[in-house]
C-alpha cells in the first residue's frame, strides 16, 4: 500500500493554534486506498525534527497544505513565503517523494506558490481532489486534465467546487489532536462550504465557491459528538458564516441536541435581523460564543465592502444574541475604500452603544486577487495587475493612514481592555497561557468583556 505523508504548515499560535482540520477531509478521501500520516508543524516545530519524521515514515507522496499566507497585520505586516521555502527545503532533503501543495492559502496564490517552491503538483479548491490525483499519477496518466490541478507549466487556473461527498477522518490517538485537546480543548468542526455573499476583500467564494453546499446535519452532529468523546471542551464551527442559511444552522442545533453535545461551541455570524428565537435555539443547543463580522458601523462603509447589512443590523442582532445570554464579539475591518476621519467617527461611535462585547479592530484591508477590492486597487493605482501579491499588500484609504486609524482607536478606547488592535495578541499573549495552563478552555476572549 502506497504511503501518503500530509503536512499542515501552520505554525501560528496566537491568539490559539488552529486544529488543521482540512487534513482530515484529505484523509477521509484517501484511506482505505492509501496509508495516511499527519504531520502537523505546531507539534512539530523544527525543521530537523520534521526531516526526521519523513525518513522514519519514507512516504510515496507529500501534501503540504499552506492556510496562512501572512499574518494580516498592516503595521508590522510578515509574509510566511520564507517559512515555507525553508520547511520545503527540509522536505526536498529527506525525501524524493512528489511533493503536493495544497490549502486554503495556497488555492488564492497557487502558481506563484508552486513555482516559489518549487512543489511537482498544486491542488487549487478542495483538497479532496489529491485522490483524483494520485490515481491518476498510478496510472500514468494527464495530471492537467483535473480541474484545479496545477503543474510547473501551468499559466492560467480554472476550477469548479468539489462535488463529492465530504467524509472526515479524525483521529484521536493521534498526538497533534491530543495536543489542541491539552491546550485549549478546541476542535474544529465544518457544517458547510461555500459562501453566498459578496463582501469586496473575501477569499471564500473563490476558495470553497459561491454556493452553499450543506453537510448533513445528522453527520455533522456525529462529528461533533465524536470530537465531544475525544475530550474537546470547545468546538470552533469554521463555516465562513455559520447563519447564512438559518434553516440548516437550526436543524444542525436541533442534531446537536440529538445527540446529547454537551460542550460549548461557537463561529463567525452575519450580524443580520435573525427570526424570533433563533439565537435562543442555537443557545440551547451550546452555543456559547457568537462572533460577528461587522467590519464597520457606518452604511456607507458597509456599502462600500459590500456587506449583506445595514448598522441597524448590528445593534438588532446584538441585542438578540445577548438576549440568549451569549458572548459577543465584533471583528471590525478598517481603512477600506472610502474611510475617512468622519466614517470612523461613526464606527466608534457606534460600537459604544454595543454593549458586553469584544471588539477587534483590523487597520488596513489584505489585497487579495479574485476580489472586487482588487480591482478597486488596480482602478485606483495602488497595484498593478501584473504584480506578485503573495507578499502581504494592504488597500491604503486616500483620505486617513492606518496610523492614523489605530491611533483614533486607542485614543477612543481610553484603556479598555475589550477594545483590541487586530487579534489582540499583545494581551491575548499575556492571558490566554496563563488561562489555560489553569485549566480554563475555548477561545476566551470572554474574559475581556467589560
Amino acid at each position: 500500500m502506497k504511503k501518503v505523508l500530509l503536512i499542515s504548515a501552520n505554525r501560528m499560535k496566537k491568539p490559539y493554534p488552529v486544529y488543521p482540520l482540512g487534513l482530515d477531509y484529505v484523509a477521509g478521501i484517501l484511506q482505505p486506498r492509501y496509508q495516511i500520516h499527519i504531520l502537523d508543524m505546531n507539534f512539530c516545530p523544527s525543521l530537523d525534527m520534521l526531516g526526521e519524521q519523513i525518513r522514519r515514515y519514507a512516504p510515496d507522496y507529500i501534501g503540504l497544505s499552506i492556510r496562512n499566507i501572512d499574518n494580516t497585520d498592516p503595521i508590522h505586516s510578515r509574509g510566511f513565503l520564507s517559512d515555507y521555502i525553508d520547511m520545503v527545503g527540509s522536505i526536498r532533503r529527506n525525501s524524493n517523494a512528489p511533493l503536493i501543495l495544497g490549502g486554503s492559502g495556497y488555492t488564492v496564490f497557487p502558481i506563484e506558490f508552486l513555482r516559489s517552491l518549487g512543489a511537482d503538483f498544486g491542488i487549487a479548491g478542495e483538497g479532496e481532489r489529491l485522490a483524483l490525483l494520485l490515481n491518476t499519477l498510478e496510472e500514468k496518466g494527464d495530471a492537467t486534465s483535473i480541474p484545479g490541478v496545477i503543474t510547473p507549466e501551468t499559466s492560467t487556473v480554472g476550477y469548479r467546487p468539489w462535488k463529492g461527498d465530504p467524509r472526515r477522518i479524525f483521529d484521536a490517538a493521534a498526538g497533534y489532536a491530543k495536543f489542541y485537546i491539552s491546550y485549549g480543548g478546541m476542535l474544529n468542526l465544518q457544517t458547510k462550504r461555500g459562501c453566498p455573499f459578496r463582501c469586496s476583500y473575501c477569499t471564500y467564494p473563490h476558495i470553497e465557491g459561491g454556493k452553499m453546499q450543506l453537510l448533513d446535519p445528522q453527520e455533522a452532529a456525529r462529528q461533533a459528538r465524536q470530537l465531544q468523546d475525544a475530550g474537546a471542551k470547545y468546538i470552533f464551527v469554521t463555516d465562513s458564516v455559520f447563519n447564512a442559511s438559518y434553516e440548516h444552522s437550526l436543524q444542525v442545533a436541533r442534531a446537536f441536541i440529538d445527540r446529547r453535545i454537551t460542550v460549548p461551541w461557537g463561529g463567525f455570524f452575519v450580524p443580520a435581523v435573525s427570526p424570533n428565537g433563533y439565537f435562543r435555539q442555537l443557545a440551547d443547543a451550546g452555543l456559547t460564543h457568537v462572533e460577528f463580522g461587522t467590519e464597520s458601523m457606518c452604511d456607507a462603509m458597509l456599502s462600500n465592502l459590500r456587506k449583506p447589512f445595514a448598522a441597524a443590523d448590528v445593534f438588532t442582532a446584538h441585542r438578540q444574541a445577548l438576549a440568549a445570554g451569549l458572548h459577543v464579539a465584533h471583528y471590525f475591518m478598517l481603512g477600506g475604500p472610502g474611510e475617512s476621519q468622519d466614517t470612523l467617527r461613526v464606527t466608534l461611535e457606534g460600537a459604544d452603544r454595543l454593549r458586553q462585547a469584544v471588539f477587534f479592530f483590523f487597520c488596513g484591508i489584505r489585497i487579495y486577487p479574485h476580489t472586487a477590492l482588487y480591482d478597486t486597487a488596480v482602478r485606483e493605482g495602488q497595484i498593478q495587475t501584473s504584480q506578485n501579491l503573495i507578499e502581504p499588500v494592504f488597500y491604503r484609504s486616500p483620505f486617513i493612514s492606518d496610523v492614523e486609524i489605530i491611533q483614533r482607536i486607542e485614543a477612543h478606547a481610553a484603556g479598555r481592555i475589550n477594545w483590541l488592535i487586530g487579534a489582540g495578541e499583545d494581551k491575548t499573549a499575556r492571558i490566554l497561557p496563563r488561562l489555560y495552563k489553569r485549566g480554563h478552555t475555548g477561545p476566551l476572549w470572554e474574559y475581556l468583556i467589560a
